[in-house]
């Protein structure tokens, strides 16, 4: 009852004119951020934090949790459109959203993101007011080892992405691992694998990686295969702008694996909606009875990675909210706009200061709704988008991907770096190697190495910390099933085709 009448308490609150107001000009404003590769909600927030503190706290951090949460919406259109991801979040939505696109259902893509991001958005709310306080509890029990190995699991699932080759899966995140390790090391503040340019001496952005691996190497193979004057299939009519009844009844255990699993990582500090997109989908590959429709388009693909991408947003709330912890970047920012209007996250933010709390918690079941009805109606014009003829949309998509990198690096060295990693994934595609696991060791590398050193100075060097400690075992344990289940699988062939032979 107690939480029911702090909910009640917070809608009278977020249906305020001026919050609604608020609300809506986050949500727009996210749908844009997201939609812009390079710029992201970290910085988006960044810049508007000055203005909001001019505002009433309460109606700020709708505003900005908002943007937070509608650059999710957003985020899907470039990937599934353009094949550019517009953040670490996004890169799963690419790989069977943009083959959707591909095959004339680029509506119906729009419309299981935007139908995906409301469900999962919603069900990340109605946890985070029901059971925030011991889920951040339970959060605080993960350290370094738990990291490492929740780490670990990730890229074992990369061989899910390999089709039929979990090697050539395995050699493009090792690669990304590399990647990663360039720059400056933390611990011993060497440079690594720098080969004396300064300009990588602060690592290579993300951005850069994904953007020449999907975007540029996209442009360079259809250019390759002499495409025709239209790059895609639109369909017409409305009812082919949005998913049919099959498509969604395919993508109803995928909303539901996509909700749980992003909003159980994002309550753990630091794991990152990457993480959880990469592992919902890589989930619904695992149990799905038709695996080899994944990469082709198959609309729950789609609907797991993007789920996940949203309910990890409601998710990244709980620690900030009632322990004070940021999940990550943006969460960090939006905790020091707390702090700066004189606020204290933590524990005891629901009893000090309930308007805050209780009016974000019900503004993002408004934002969620708001968002649906913003992003539903722009289906048919974001899939107009798709009717420019190559030879305008190939210059078109390479100037996004300078504009974006150069926005972010201010240096013609990593515009560079882009070209030559488009190079790189033409090559890659051309090859038969998947550019995702370059792009999940790329992501989740940094993060692995930190947890893995800090592990080892937790137990004096004894790397039986990452099995002495129940969690971290469990999740260890579980990506060495991972990485034998194709072995298994493809020892099983071997032995029915023995059989067969042999009569």
């Amino acid at each position: 009852m107690e939480v029911l009448a702090g909910l009640a308490y917070g809608f009278g609150i977020a249906l305020q004119p001026m919050n609604l107001l608020w609300c809506l000009l986050g949500c727009v404003l996210g749908t844009l951020v997201g939609i812009m590769p390079g710029l992201g909600p970290a910085a988006a927030i960044a810049m508007l934090m000055p203005i909001s503190f001019n505002m009433d706290p309460t109606g700020g951090i709708i505003m900005l949790a908002g943007i937070y949460y509608g650059a999710k919406y957003g985020g899907s259109t470039t990937s599934i459109l353009l094949n550019i991801p517009g953040e670490a979040s996004s890169v799963a939505s690419c790989i069977d959203g943009y083959q959707m696109a591909k095959r004339g259902r680029a509506g119906a893509a729009l419309g299981i993101a935007a139908i995906a991001s409301f469900v999962a958005g919603t069900f990340g709310v109605v946890l985070l007011t029901l059971v925030a306080p011991p889920i951040a509890r339970f959060a605080l029990s993960f350290s370094s080892p738990e990291y490492f190995a929740l780490l670990s699991l990730g890229l074992a699932l990369v061989v899910l992405f390999a089709g039929e080759s979990p090697i050539k899966a395995a050699l493009a995140m090792l690669l990304g691992l590399w990647f990663t390790s360039i720059g400056i090391d933390l611990f011993s503040a060497q440079a690594r694998f720098t080969f004396g340019q300064t300009a990588l001496l602060n690592g290579i952005d993300f951005m850069i990686v994904a953007i020449g691996v999907f975007a540029v190497a996209e442009v360079l193979g259809s250019v390759q295969a002499r495409t025709d004057a239209q790059l895609l299939s639109v369909p017409r009519g409305i009812r082919n702008l949005l998913p049919n009844w099959e498509e969604l009844k395919a993508c109803r255990f995928a909303l539901v694996n996509g909700s749980i699993t992003g909003f159980l990582v994002g309550v753990l500090p630091g794991a990152g909606s990457s993480i959880s997109s990469f592992i919902a989908y890589a989930f619904e590959k695992l149990f799905s009875k038709h695996p080899e429709r994944f990469g082709q388009g198959a609309p729950e693909g789609l609907a797991a990675p993007e789920a996940a991408n949203n309910a990890d947003t409601s998710g990244a709330l709980v620690p900030m909210l009632t322990l004070g912890l940021p999940g990550g970047g943006t969460t960090a920012i939006l905790l020091s706009a707390l702090v700066l209007w004189g606020l204290k996250p933590g524990p005891m933010l629901m009893q000090d200061s309930p308007n805050v709390f209780w009016g974000l918690v019900a503004s993002m079941y408004i934002g969620n709704l708001m968002l649906l009805l913003l992003n539903l109606p722009l289906v048919p014009l974001f899939a107009q988008a798709l009717r420019i003829p190559a030879y305008v949309l190939f210059p078109m998509i390479l100037g996004i991907s300078v504009v974006g990198v150069f926005g972010v690096a201010q240096s013609i060295f990593h515009v560079g770096l882009l070209a030559g990693f488009g190079l790189l994934g033409y090559a890659m595609a051309r090859l038969g190697f998947p550019g995702a696991p370059l792009i999940l060791g790329f992501v989740l590398g940094d993060g692995m190495e930190r947890a893995l050193r800090q592990s080892l100075q937790m137990s004096g060097g004894d790397l039986g910390i990452l099995v002495s400690r129940p969690i971290a075992a469990g999740l260890l344990v579980a990506a060495v099933l991972v990485l034998i289940m194709p072995l298994v699988g493809r020892f099983n062939r071997w032995r029915l085709r023995g059989i067969a032979e042999n009569g």
